[in-house]
Protein backbone atom coordinates (compact mmCIF):
# COMPACT_ATOMS: atom_id res chain seq x y z
CA UNK A 1 0.00 0.00 0.00
CA UNK A 2 1.44 3.40 -0.95
CA UNK A 3 2.11 5.93 1.76
CA UNK A 4 -0.45 8.76 2.03
CA UNK A 5 0.39 12.04 0.34
CA UNK A 6 -0.29 15.56 1.50
CA UNK A 7 -3.19 15.62 -0.98
CA UNK A 8 -4.74 12.56 0.71
CA UNK A 9 -4.46 14.19 4.13
CA UNK A 10 -5.87 17.49 2.84
CA UNK A 11 -8.87 15.72 1.33
CA UNK A 12 -9.54 13.82 4.56
CA UNK A 13 -9.29 17.04 6.60
CA UNK A 14 -11.39 19.05 4.16
CA UNK A 15 -8.65 21.65 3.59
CA UNK A 16 -6.11 22.50 0.90
CA UNK A 17 -2.63 20.92 0.67
CA UNK A 18 -1.21 24.37 1.39
CA UNK A 19 -3.13 24.53 4.68
CA UNK A 20 -1.73 21.13 5.65
CA UNK A 21 1.78 22.30 4.82
CA UNK A 22 1.31 25.44 6.94
CA UNK A 23 -0.14 23.41 9.81
CA UNK A 24 3.10 21.43 10.10
CA UNK A 25 5.56 24.21 9.27
CA UNK A 26 4.02 27.05 11.25
CA UNK A 27 4.83 29.35 8.36
CA UNK A 28 1.27 30.73 8.16
CA UNK A 29 -1.55 30.98 10.67
CA UNK A 30 -3.84 27.95 10.82
CA UNK A 31 -6.85 27.78 13.15
CA UNK A 32 -5.77 25.75 16.21
CA UNK A 33 -8.72 23.36 15.95
CA UNK A 34 -7.96 22.79 12.26
CA UNK A 35 -4.32 22.15 13.11
CA UNK A 36 -5.27 19.59 15.76
CA UNK A 37 -7.62 17.83 13.33
CA UNK A 38 -4.89 17.68 10.67
CA UNK A 39 -2.33 16.32 13.16
CA UNK A 40 -4.75 13.69 14.44
CA UNK A 41 -5.63 12.55 10.93
CA UNK A 42 -1.95 12.46 10.00
CA UNK A 43 -1.28 10.15 12.93
CA UNK A 44 -4.20 7.89 11.99
CA UNK A 45 -3.26 7.76 8.29
CA UNK A 46 0.48 7.38 8.87
CA UNK A 47 1.33 10.60 7.06
CA UNK A 48 4.76 12.12 7.70
CA UNK A 49 5.49 15.75 6.72
CA UNK A 50 8.52 16.72 4.66
CA UNK A 51 10.98 18.09 7.20
CA UNK A 52 13.40 19.22 4.51
CA UNK A 53 11.19 22.20 3.77
CA UNK A 54 11.15 23.09 7.46
CA UNK A 55 14.96 22.99 7.60
CA UNK A 56 15.16 25.26 4.57
CA UNK A 57 12.84 27.83 6.12
CA UNK A 58 14.82 27.85 9.35
CA UNK A 59 18.12 28.41 7.60
CA UNK A 60 19.43 24.84 7.31
CA UNK A 61 20.67 23.15 4.17
CA UNK A 62 18.01 22.41 1.59
CA UNK A 63 17.47 21.47 -2.00
CA UNK A 64 15.31 22.54 -4.90
CA UNK A 65 14.52 20.83 -8.19
CA UNK A 66 14.59 22.08 -11.75
CA UNK A 67 12.08 20.16 -13.83
CA UNK A 68 10.58 20.25 -17.32
CA UNK A 69 8.10 18.09 -19.17
CA UNK A 70 9.82 18.96 -22.46
CA UNK A 71 11.34 15.85 -24.05
CA UNK A 72 15.07 15.78 -24.68
CA UNK A 73 14.27 15.94 -28.39
CA UNK A 74 13.64 19.68 -27.97
CA UNK A 75 15.01 20.53 -24.49
CA UNK A 76 18.56 19.40 -25.28
CA UNK A 77 20.80 20.03 -28.23
CA UNK A 78 24.11 18.61 -29.47
CA UNK A 79 25.83 16.65 -26.68
CA UNK A 80 22.74 17.30 -24.52
CA UNK A 81 23.66 20.98 -24.32
CA UNK A 82 20.52 22.95 -24.99
CA UNK A 83 17.80 25.22 -23.62
CA UNK A 84 17.12 23.23 -20.44
CA UNK A 85 20.80 22.57 -19.76
CA UNK A 86 21.70 26.26 -20.02
CA UNK A 87 18.96 27.17 -17.55
CA UNK A 88 20.06 24.35 -15.24
CA UNK A 89 23.68 25.49 -15.19
CA UNK A 90 22.76 29.07 -14.35
CA UNK A 91 20.17 28.03 -11.77
CA UNK A 92 22.68 25.71 -10.07
CA UNK A 93 25.16 28.56 -9.67
CA UNK A 94 22.49 30.90 -8.31
CA UNK A 95 21.19 28.26 -5.88
CA UNK A 96 24.66 27.27 -4.67
CA UNK A 97 25.50 30.90 -3.96
CA UNK A 98 22.50 30.86 -1.59
CA UNK A 99 23.72 27.62 0.08
CA UNK A 100 21.02 25.58 -1.65
CA UNK A 101 21.57 22.45 -3.74
CA UNK A 102 19.83 22.17 -7.10
CA UNK A 103 18.66 18.82 -8.44
CA UNK A 104 18.13 18.60 -12.21
CA UNK A 105 15.30 16.21 -13.02
CA UNK A 106 15.52 14.97 -16.63
CA UNK A 107 12.32 14.87 -18.69
CA UNK A 108 11.36 11.32 -17.72
CA UNK A 109 7.73 11.28 -18.83
CA UNK A 110 5.68 9.12 -16.45
CA UNK A 111 5.09 11.00 -13.22
CA UNK A 112 5.57 7.88 -11.07
CA UNK A 113 9.30 8.13 -11.75
CA UNK A 114 9.31 11.26 -9.55
CA UNK A 115 7.97 9.53 -6.44
CA UNK A 116 11.38 9.20 -4.78
CA UNK A 117 12.11 12.92 -5.23
CA UNK A 118 12.15 14.89 -1.98
CA UNK A 119 12.91 18.58 -2.38
CA UNK A 120 11.92 21.79 -0.66
CA UNK A 121 10.71 23.56 -3.78
CA UNK A 122 10.71 23.28 -7.56
CA UNK A 123 11.26 25.40 -10.65
CA UNK A 124 9.28 24.09 -13.62
CA UNK A 125 10.56 25.21 -17.01
CA UNK A 126 7.90 26.18 -19.55
CA UNK A 127 5.07 23.99 -18.24
CA UNK A 128 2.36 22.99 -20.67
CA UNK A 129 -1.36 23.24 -20.01
CA UNK A 130 -2.42 20.62 -17.42
CA UNK A 131 1.23 19.70 -16.94
CA UNK A 132 1.49 16.53 -14.78
CA UNK A 133 4.72 17.86 -13.27
CA UNK A 134 2.76 20.72 -11.69
CA UNK A 135 0.17 18.27 -10.37
CA UNK A 136 2.89 16.11 -8.84
CA UNK A 137 4.31 18.93 -6.74
CA UNK A 138 0.92 20.46 -5.96
CA UNK A 139 -0.32 17.13 -4.58
CA UNK A 140 2.63 17.10 -2.20
CA UNK A 141 2.33 20.71 -1.08
CA UNK A 142 5.72 21.61 -2.57
CA UNK A 143 6.20 25.28 -3.42
CA UNK A 144 6.57 25.80 -7.18
CA UNK A 145 7.46 28.67 -9.48
CA UNK A 146 7.77 28.48 -13.26
CA UNK A 147 9.99 29.88 -15.95
CA UNK A 148 7.42 31.02 -18.47
CA UNK A 149 3.79 31.43 -17.48
CA UNK A 150 1.85 28.21 -16.84
CA UNK A 151 -1.26 28.19 -19.09
CA UNK A 152 -4.42 28.08 -17.01
CA UNK A 153 -2.52 28.58 -13.74
CA UNK A 154 -2.78 32.28 -13.00
CA UNK A 155 -2.01 31.53 -9.33
CA UNK A 156 1.47 30.19 -10.07
CA UNK A 157 4.37 32.66 -9.65
CA UNK A 158 6.59 32.84 -12.73
CA UNK A 159 9.50 34.56 -14.43
CA UNK A 160 8.32 35.88 -17.78
CA UNK A 161 10.16 34.65 -20.89
CA UNK A 162 8.65 37.56 -22.86
CA UNK A 163 7.62 35.25 -25.69
CA UNK A 164 5.35 37.80 -27.36
CA UNK A 165 8.17 40.34 -27.51
CA UNK A 166 10.53 37.68 -28.84
CA UNK A 167 8.07 36.71 -31.57
CA UNK A 168 7.69 40.31 -32.66
CA UNK A 169 11.48 40.73 -32.85
CA UNK A 170 11.78 37.72 -35.15
CA UNK A 171 8.77 38.60 -37.29
CA UNK A 172 9.78 42.25 -37.78
CA UNK A 173 13.24 41.12 -38.83
CA UNK A 174 12.05 38.42 -41.23
CA UNK A 175 9.40 40.66 -42.80
CA UNK A 176 11.98 43.35 -43.55
CA UNK A 177 13.05 41.09 -46.41
CA UNK A 178 9.51 41.09 -47.82
CA UNK A 179 7.22 38.23 -48.82
CA UNK A 180 5.24 35.78 -46.75
CA UNK A 181 6.34 34.34 -43.41
CA UNK A 182 5.40 30.87 -42.18
CA UNK A 183 5.37 29.75 -38.55
CA UNK A 184 6.23 26.43 -36.91
CA UNK A 185 5.46 25.84 -33.22
CA UNK A 186 4.90 22.87 -30.94
CA UNK A 187 1.76 20.81 -30.68
CA UNK A 188 1.94 20.91 -26.87
CA UNK A 189 0.25 23.94 -25.34
CA UNK A 190 3.05 25.85 -23.64
CA UNK A 191 2.70 29.58 -23.05
CA UNK A 192 5.57 30.42 -25.40
CA UNK A 193 3.74 28.70 -28.26
CA UNK A 194 0.47 30.42 -27.38
CA UNK A 195 2.09 33.86 -27.27
CA UNK A 196 4.05 33.33 -30.47
CA UNK A 197 0.97 32.06 -32.33
CA UNK A 198 -1.07 35.07 -31.16
CA UNK A 199 1.70 37.50 -32.16
CA UNK A 200 2.02 35.81 -35.56
CA UNK A 201 -1.73 35.96 -36.27
CA UNK A 202 -1.79 39.67 -35.39
CA UNK A 203 1.34 40.34 -37.46
CA UNK A 204 -0.04 38.54 -40.52
CA UNK A 205 -3.24 40.58 -40.30
CA UNK A 206 -1.27 43.83 -40.03
CA UNK A 207 1.11 42.92 -42.86
CA UNK A 208 -1.66 41.64 -45.11
CA UNK A 209 -0.46 38.10 -45.80
CA UNK A 210 -2.32 34.84 -45.26
CA UNK A 211 -0.98 33.00 -42.18
CA UNK A 212 0.71 29.65 -42.75
CA UNK A 213 1.21 28.00 -39.37
CA UNK A 214 1.95 24.39 -38.50
CA UNK A 215 2.39 22.59 -35.18
CA UNK A 216 4.81 19.73 -34.58
CA UNK A 217 4.78 17.21 -31.75
CA UNK A 218 7.81 17.91 -29.58
CA UNK A 219 8.48 14.20 -29.18
CA UNK A 220 9.34 13.97 -32.88
CA UNK A 221 12.19 16.47 -32.60
CA UNK A 222 14.15 17.47 -35.69
CA UNK A 223 12.83 14.60 -37.82
CA UNK A 224 9.16 15.48 -37.30
CA UNK A 225 9.92 19.14 -37.95
CA UNK A 226 11.81 18.32 -41.14
CA UNK A 227 8.84 16.32 -42.46
CA UNK A 228 6.36 19.09 -41.59
CA UNK A 229 8.57 21.80 -43.07
CA UNK A 230 9.12 19.83 -46.28
CA UNK A 231 5.37 19.55 -46.80
CA UNK A 232 4.90 23.24 -46.01
CA UNK A 233 7.60 24.33 -48.45
CA UNK A 234 6.45 22.05 -51.27
CA UNK A 235 2.84 23.22 -50.93
CA UNK A 236 3.79 26.91 -50.66
CA UNK A 237 6.60 27.69 -53.14
CA UNK A 238 6.13 31.44 -52.62
CA UNK A 239 6.92 31.21 -48.91
CA UNK A 240 9.94 33.45 -48.34
CA UNK A 241 10.65 33.07 -44.61
CA UNK A 242 10.07 30.74 -41.68
CA UNK A 243 9.84 31.72 -38.02
CA UNK A 244 10.65 28.58 -36.03
CA UNK A 245 11.01 29.37 -32.29
CA UNK A 246 12.11 25.85 -31.23
CA UNK A 247 15.75 25.42 -32.26
CA UNK A 248 15.37 21.67 -32.82
CA UNK A 249 12.50 22.40 -35.21
CA UNK A 250 14.58 25.09 -36.93
CA UNK A 251 17.33 22.53 -37.55
CA UNK A 252 14.68 20.26 -39.09
CA UNK A 253 13.38 23.12 -41.25
CA UNK A 254 16.90 23.79 -42.47
CA UNK A 255 17.20 20.15 -43.57
CA UNK A 256 13.80 20.35 -45.29
CA UNK A 257 14.93 23.42 -47.24
CA UNK A 258 17.96 21.48 -48.45
CA UNK A 259 15.78 18.53 -49.53
CA UNK A 260 13.41 20.69 -51.59
CA UNK A 261 16.21 22.77 -53.09
CA UNK A 262 15.47 26.04 -51.28
CA UNK A 263 18.70 27.90 -50.51
CA UNK A 264 18.99 29.60 -47.11
CA UNK A 265 18.94 32.59 -47.01
CA UNK A 266 18.70 33.30 -50.76
CA UNK A 267 15.36 31.49 -51.27
CA UNK A 268 14.22 31.12 -47.67
CA UNK A 269 15.08 33.19 -44.62
CA UNK A 270 15.01 31.32 -41.33
CA UNK A 271 15.15 32.40 -37.67
CA UNK A 272 14.70 30.70 -34.31
CA UNK A 273 14.23 31.73 -30.68
CA UNK A 274 16.94 30.05 -28.61
CA UNK A 275 20.53 31.12 -29.26
CA UNK A 276 22.10 27.78 -28.41
CA UNK A 277 24.53 25.34 -29.99
CA UNK A 278 22.07 24.26 -32.69
CA UNK A 279 21.73 27.86 -33.89
CA UNK A 280 25.46 28.54 -33.74
CA UNK A 281 26.60 25.29 -35.40
CA UNK A 282 23.95 25.19 -38.15
CA UNK A 283 25.00 25.72 -41.77
CA UNK A 284 24.30 28.52 -42.31
CA UNK A 285 24.22 29.69 -38.66
CA UNK A 286 20.72 30.60 -37.52
CA UNK A 287 19.53 34.04 -36.55
CA UNK A 288 18.29 33.70 -32.96
CA UNK A 289 17.43 35.65 -29.81
CA UNK A 290 19.44 36.21 -26.65
CA UNK A 291 16.87 35.39 -23.96
CA UNK A 292 19.33 36.21 -21.15
CA UNK A 293 18.68 32.78 -19.66
CA UNK A 294 21.35 33.18 -16.99
CA UNK A 295 19.41 36.09 -15.51
CA UNK A 296 16.08 34.34 -16.05
CA UNK A 297 17.32 31.31 -14.12
CA UNK A 298 18.75 33.39 -11.28
CA UNK A 299 15.48 35.32 -11.00
CA UNK A 300 13.55 32.03 -10.80
CA UNK A 301 15.78 30.74 -8.00
CA UNK A 302 15.36 33.95 -6.00
CA UNK A 303 11.60 33.94 -6.60
CA UNK A 304 11.30 30.38 -5.32
CA UNK A 305 13.49 30.99 -2.26
CA UNK A 306 11.48 34.11 -1.44
CA UNK A 307 8.31 31.99 -1.58
CA UNK A 308 9.97 29.56 0.83
CA UNK A 309 10.84 32.32 3.26
CA UNK A 310 14.57 32.10 2.61
CA UNK A 311 16.53 35.38 2.79
CA UNK A 312 17.61 36.31 -0.72
CA UNK A 313 17.84 39.36 -2.99
CA UNK A 314 14.65 40.80 -4.40
CA UNK A 315 14.01 38.94 -7.69
CA UNK A 316 14.93 41.21 -10.59
CA UNK A 317 13.37 41.26 -14.04
CA UNK A 318 15.64 39.98 -16.82
CA UNK A 319 16.37 42.48 -19.62
CA UNK A 320 14.33 42.41 -22.83
CA UNK A 321 15.32 39.77 -25.41
CA UNK A 322 17.72 40.92 -28.13
CA UNK A 323 18.15 39.71 -31.69
CA UNK A 324 21.34 37.87 -32.68
CA UNK A 325 21.69 38.29 -36.46
CA UNK A 326 23.29 35.49 -38.47
CA UNK A 327 23.53 34.31 -42.07
CA UNK A 328 20.24 32.31 -42.15
CA UNK A 329 18.18 35.49 -42.49
CA UNK A 330 20.58 37.76 -44.36
CA UNK A 331 18.91 39.96 -46.94
CA UNK A 332 20.30 40.68 -50.36
CA UNK A 333 23.12 43.18 -50.16
CA UNK A 334 23.78 42.60 -46.43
Amino acid sequence: MSKPTIADLAKAAGVSPTTVSHAFSGRRYVDPETRKRIEALAETMGYRPNHRARRLRTGGAGSIALVSSMPFAVAAGPSRLGFLMEIAAAAAVAAFSRDIALCLVPPLGPRDRLDALEVDGAIVVEPERNDPVLDFFSDRGVEVVSIGRAPGREDLPFVDLQSGTTARLLLDHLFAGGGQIGLMTGLQRRNSYLEVEAAYAAFAAEAGFAPLAVRVDERGGEQAAAAAAETLLRENPALSALCVPVDAFAAGALEAARIVGRRVPEDLRLATRYDGMRAKLAKPPLTAVDLHLDQVAAAAVDLLLARLGQPCPEPSLPPPPSLVLRASSAQAGT
